[in-house]
């Protein structure tokens, strides 16, 4: 397996390894920063299969209704998938969508708030720079698949994609921008940023601002990368992904602005 390892009849693959890596060391962070705003560590722990559930099904959906056109021209479309169901549920071949599982996990927190009886809004804040370091580590597992990446560069820190992995009508071209690693890096400084507004402004934040801030910084990032990757899934003619990151960041930047003004 190039993109990973047998151990007998169990494939492992490279890709997995690492979203599951993501998945950890976010829910460390999360423990640690429930513990300095004096709630339970062990609700983290305990909520994170709730959470990864919510997610890979979430991210699963996402990629069903949003194919990339790369697969649309083989035929892998939304029809496809419903009328296959098998192949549907074939997440060991690749295709998940971040926003889906944004939305997945976040559904998957809020059920879980719902049956302990807690604050959602306080747990999203405390989850919040948590999913931003999850996504920074697991977009190294496009890096892995070469996939996902940008247009053609000739910058020193192209990378290079072999012909097989190449999206058609750039199979002439060798490297392509990083966009993985651009996103990797944009979620750090979002992870960063979260956690210094949570301590330096602590006593002026309303539960919930912490996560509609994430809502604004990562979109944001997402929006602009866009411009620069190959292969975005459509809807209807426009970029599924862009158009969801635009509305979602315009609608969080005015909640935040709604909630501190009136107050």
């Amino acid at each position: 397996m190039p993109n990973g390892f047998s151990i007998g009849p169990l494939d492992i693959h490279y890709y997995g390894i690492i979203l599951m890596l993501g998945a950890v060391a976010g829910a460390w962070l999360a423990a640690r920063r429930a513990k300095d705003r004096k709630q339970d560590p062990e609700f983290v722990w305990d909520s994170l299969v709730w959470i990864l559930i919510g997610g890979v099904i979430g991210a699963r959906l996402w990629h069903i209704f949003t194919p990339p056109p790369s697969m649309v021209e083989l035929g892998i479309t939304t029809q496809y998938y419903l009328t296959h169901p098998l192949d549907a549920l074939a997440i060991w071949r690749g295709g998940l969508g971040i926003p889906g599982a944004v939305i997945g996990g976040g559904l998957a927190l809020y059920l879980y708030c719902r049956k302990q009886r807690t604050s959602f809004v306080m747990w999203a804040d405390i989850v919040a720079p948590s999913l931003a370091l999850g996504q920074a580590i697991g977009r190294w597992g496009n890096f892995i698949n070469q996939e996902l990446y940008g247009g053609p560069t000739n910058l020193p820190w192209g990378i290079y994609i072999e012909p097989a992995f190449r999206v058609p009508g750039f199979e002439q071209f060798t490297h392509f921008h990083p966009t993985f690693f651009y996103e990797s890096v944009w979620n750090l400084a979002n992870m960063a940023l979260l956690i210094w507004l949570g301590y330096k402004f602590s006593k002026r934040l309303i539960d919930g601002d912490i996560f509609l801030t994430y809502l604004i910084v990562y979109p944001v990032g997402r929006f602009l990368l866009e411009f620069l990757r190959l292969d975005s899934s459509q809807l209807g003619g426009i970029n599924a992904n862009q158009t969801l990151m635009a509305v979602v960041a315009i609608a969080a930047g005015a909640a935040l602005f709604w909630r501190h003004r009136r107050k």
